[in-house]
């Protein structure tokens, strides 16, 4: 099991990077998909620029794209909004810490994901957690 070691401030430094050019990476990224998706037409993202209607399976096949587009959007939007917190974790100084069980999240874990909240044991822990409906 990888050693959980107490932050310091180059750690806590180093990890503010890694959030911020992924929060960076994420907001470009949304803001292409959204760009692509939403500035244009159905007519001018299928290509067709006709003024003859669209087959129902082509307009089925250009939402379910577009639907695509933007759940992809909103999951980005969802790590942003996690990335943002753990900045906040570092500006407070609790950053690295679980928010369960108060242990230290291994520097693994969080080179994998610099946004966790939870160690890996507790995260095991919710993953089993039967999801309510």
């Amino acid at each position: 099991m990888a050693k959980a070691v107490k932050m310091n401030k180059r750690d806590l430094e180093k990890f503010k990077k890694i959030l911020l050019k992924k929060r960076e990476d994420l907001i470009s990224e949304m803001n292409n998909i959204t760009k692509d998706t939403l500035s244009k037409s159905q007519r001018e993202a299928s290509g067709d620029l006709s003024g003859y209607s669209f087959h129902m399976a082509d307009q089925a096949s250009d939402n379910y794209d577009r639907e695509f587009s933007l759940n992809l959007a909103s999951d980005n939007q969802k790590v942003i909004f996690a990335i943002d917190e753990a900045l906040g974790r570092i500006k407070d100084k609790s950053y690295g810490r679980c928010s369960k069980c108060n242990k230290a999240i291994t520097r693994k874990r969080l080179q994998a994901v610099p946004y966790a909240v939870l160690c890996i044991d507790c995260q095991r822990k919710e993953e089993a957690k039967p999801k309510a409906s």
